[in-house]
């Protein structure tokens, strides 16, 4: 009944994509700020939001990429450029919102998407469940999905410790680094998508 060669596979895709480690700075810099109990619902928020994102394309992605006519490359393209807007902010600082609304945009965009349930992790799920042989390989499928927004969710739950030590002055360091590394992901994610639209054009 389960396929742990399937599970694995899938499991280890979504980890190289998704990446639990490489959010964390990203986490830091976008709740920064916020009191503890807020950080640790935005944490929840964000792997909620990512975990309905995926469960949605993994059930209905190819039809409603169909039926809106919208190539995968358009869809890295398009992550792509929302994940670079946000690294300006980052980098520059004007990371403030209204207050009202400021904790939820956060957690929804771009913590639980594009950053966790960006186009490669989309892609991977719609390909995974397509391709998955009977009831075990869907059982093994979802089980890797859940699996890795566990593990997504334990560390950046437990990450808010850090910044107990590293204190203002290395949330400021952290939220400029963080920047760069999601101003180099979205290039090289628009990159991808351009590349694609020339192979298959």
């Amino acid at each position: 009944m389960f396929d742990i060669a399937v599970f694995g596979s899938l499991f280890l895709t979504l980890f190289v994509i998704m990446d639990p480690p490489g959010i964390t700075p990203i986490f830091l810099a976008l709740t920064a700020g916020r009191p503890a109990k807020v950080q640790r619902r935005m944490a929840l928020q964000a792997v909620a939001v990512a975990f309905g994102v995926i469960a949605v394309f993994g059930l209905l992605g190819q039809q409603i990429l169909d039926y809106l006519h919208v190539s995968v490359p358009a869809l890295m393209i398009a992550g792509g450029l929302l994940l670079l807007l946000i690294a300006l902010d980052l980098l520059t600082g004007k990371t403030d919102e209204p207050t009202q609304t400021k904790d939820v945009n956060v957690a929804l965009v771009p913590l639980g998407m594009p950053l966790l349930a960006g186009p490669g992790a989309i892609v991977s799920v719609i390909l995974a469940v397509q391709n998955a042989d009977g009831t075990s390989g869907q059982i093994s499928v979802w089980s890797a999905i859940v699996a890795m927004h566990l593990v997504l969710w334990v560390t950046m739950r437990y990450s808010l410790l850090i910044i107990r030590v590293i204190k203002d002055g290395g949330v400021v360091l952290v939220t400029r680094l963080a920047g760069m590394m999601l101003s180099a992901i979205a290039v090289q994610q628009i990159i991808n998508g351009v590349t694609q639209v020339i192979q298959n054009s």
